[in-house]
């Protein structure tokens, strides 16, 4: 393959811009794809990517451009997700490519993940191209868009295309962009093969796949491999590209996208970032690949059935493969069992697992009241860092507690600044800055602490803005905070699945809160079940679960009163035993119960 008609490239743009639209459009136009292959979101592969309306995954696919100037060009896309939890994905994908179309909704126009993937695009890509995407929608403001454009990146006002992905506008501009614009890979197909996996998933016939991109050399069935983490040594038996499907080829060349099968069961020789390169001629120096990302929420999960506790551990570990950003470890609770305590990107990242876990896997599991992880020092000097409420040392060996903080971008129209000034004082945010991209919209700049966002932020932002406001953030520091421990007590015991750690400011409400729910969401029992919150050791609040009544009486038909009162008094001394060594069963519903409470 002739190098210089060779582009790789992805699509960047902020959530619901139009990427997988745009995909869409230039598969159609290649004809990549036969009328009856193509379908809406064609690249999004996953149930649950349909069903949201989101990509979730990076997919690659190759497509062949014939140009007007006789020439066949071949292209390698990679369309990227654009939710804030999904970042990384966008990070290992820029990483395989030379350029990059920056997708604006021209209704919308610039927002934070615009801003920051625009930011990942300039660190990673030689090439930009600006689009202005739905330029034909009513409320369109294009030459608003552009401004802010010119703003972010500093192009110029002639290089923005202005285009449609749903009716076509401006398609032809954008494939001779790609071709003008985006450089081709450099011709290194004698060096010594180095290739970077950008990603991975899992067959169970084929074993664990890389997906990667090949930067030197040339990677061939039967070429012996070596994984440069690990040193571990494979056999390639089959290379190929991407068109919608796996299609084998003969050789991947340096420049090209594509995907190697080696027979590798063991899902942990493959590491996201990792370098592939030959064992007879290893090079030297591996890729630089990526920064190690950190969880930044954690939760359990957990098999309904005890016996599936093996099956989620495979399911884990497969996940992972397909998705190096999640992390679990084993651990166990009264309540619960068995389980693992995993980290998450965010709330939506964790959905996602879970749904996937349920689809993909079969498995009934139940989630555990999300924590994000905190630094405790104590006062003999150690300092830990814990994830979940049972790991917090008591109270008199504590000497101060540090929270994670972000640093939060906040895209807005002007007239709500006020309004979300005041959601995020409320969070204990502290103020930093506000700029104008333009005359109608800002972006404010908050330090917050990440677990008070990571719950209802998101959408509380968007409700009071009318859904124009956008959010974008990223890791700080660890600063000092007044945190404590909140248990809830079922019937006397510690229900861990239900505990958190929050600020001292929220803790009763909190509390009160929690009592509240759980009440109505704990089904009564034959016995009394008290439910209260413990701050630090000290009950907070309290509610009552009142037990059912059967009627004893009722075969009763007449007769002395006293021999109904024998019987209520004979059922009042059995509760009484019931109530010493009563279970109480807790529905899923009421383990979510912390994520549901609102503030007044």
């Amino acid at each position: 393959m002739n190098k210089d008609l060779l582009r790789n490239f992805s699509i960047i743009a902020h959530i619901d811009h139009g990427k997988s639209t745009l995909a869409d459009r230039l598969l159609e136009e290649t004809k990549t794809l036969s009328s009856k292959q193509m379908q809406n979101q064609v690249l999004d592969s996953m149930d649950l990517e349909r069903e949201r309306g989101i990509t979730i995954k990076s997919h690659p696919i190759q497509m062949q451009y014939a140009h007007q100037d006789n020439l066949t060009y071949t292209f390698n896309l990679i369309d990227t997700p654009g939710h804030v939890d999904f970042t990384y994905e966008v990070s290992r994908s820029l990483a395989a490519c030379e350029g990059a179309l920056l997708l604006v909704d021209a209704a919308q126009g610039v927002e934070a993940q615009t801003v920051s993937n625009a930011y990942l695009a300039i660190d990673n890509v030689f090439a930009i191209i600006p689009v202005i995407n739905k330029v034909d929608l009513p409320s369109a403001m294009v030459e608003d868009v552009k401004k802010q454009i010119i703003e972010l990146i500093g192009c110029e006002e002639d290089e923005i295309i202005e285009a449609s992905a749903k009716s076509g506008i401006g398609v032809d501009k954008i494939f001779d962009a790609i071709i003008n614009k985006i450089p081709p890979p450099s011709d290194k197909d004698n060096d010594k093969t180095r290739a970077l996996i950008f990603d991975s998933t899992y067959d169970n016939y084929k074993g664990a796949i890389p997906y990667i991109r090949v930067f030197d050399g040339i990677l061939k069935k039967g070429m012996p491999i070596k994984f440069h983490a690990n040193g571990e040594v494979y056999e390639i038996t089959e290379v190929g590209h991407f068109v919608l499907k796996m299609v084998e080829s003969k050789e991947l060349k340096s420049g090209d996208v594509g995907y190697i099968l080696a027979s590798i069961r063991d899902m942990a020789h493959i590491q996201p970032g990792d370098t592939v390169t030959s064992n007879q001629d290893p090079c030297l120096e591996p890729l630089p690949g990526y920064k190690k990302i950190k969880p930044m929420v954690f939760s359990g999960l957990y098999p309904v059935e005890g016996d599936e506790y093996d099956q989620l551990r495979v399911a884990l570990e497969k996940l992972k493969l397909n998705d190096a950003s999640l992390e679990f470890l084993p651990e166990t609770s009264e309540a619960l069992g068995f389980g693992f305590r995993c980290g998450f990107l965010g709330l939506l990242h964790m959905e996602i697992i879970q749904e996937r876990l349920e689809r993909e896997f079969n498995l009934n599991l139940i989630t555990t009241t999300p924590n994000v992880i905190y630094e405790v020092l104590l006062r003999d000097g150690t300092r830990l860092k814990i994830n979940t409420p049972s790991q917090m040392p008591s109270t008199g060996d504590i000497d101060k507690i540090l929270e994670p903080m972000v640093s939060a971008e906040i895209l807005a129209p002007k007239e709500f600044i006020g309004s979300i000034m005041t959601l995020c004082q409320k969070k204990r945010g502290i103020y930093k800055n506000t700029n104008y991209l333009s005359p109608e919209k800002a972006q404010i700049y908050y330090d917050l602490p990440l677990g008070e966002i990571i719950f209802d932020f998101y959408d509380k932002l968007k409700s009071l803005s009318k859904g124009y406001a956008s959010l974008d953030y990223e890791f700080k520091e660890f600063a000092p905070a007044n945190l404590k421990r909140l248990e809830i007590l079922m019937h006397g015991d510690s229900v861990d699945a239900l505990s958190s750690i929050c600020h001292s400011d929220d803790a009763y409400h909190r509390g009160v809160a929690m009592c509240s729910k759980l009440k109505e969401l704990i089904p009564r029992q034959m016995f009394e079940v008290a439910i209260q919150a413990s701050l630090n050791g000290r009950i907070i609040a309290r509610t009552t679960v009142k037990a059912l009544k059967k009627n004893v009486t009722a075969k009763c038909y007449g007769g002395d009163i006293t021999r109904k009162r024998k019987l209520w008094e004979k059922q009042k001394q059995g509760k009484k035993r019931m109530k010493m060594i009563g279970k109480v069963e807790i529905p899923q519903e009421a383990l979510l119960a912390a994520l549901q409470i609102g503030e007044d």
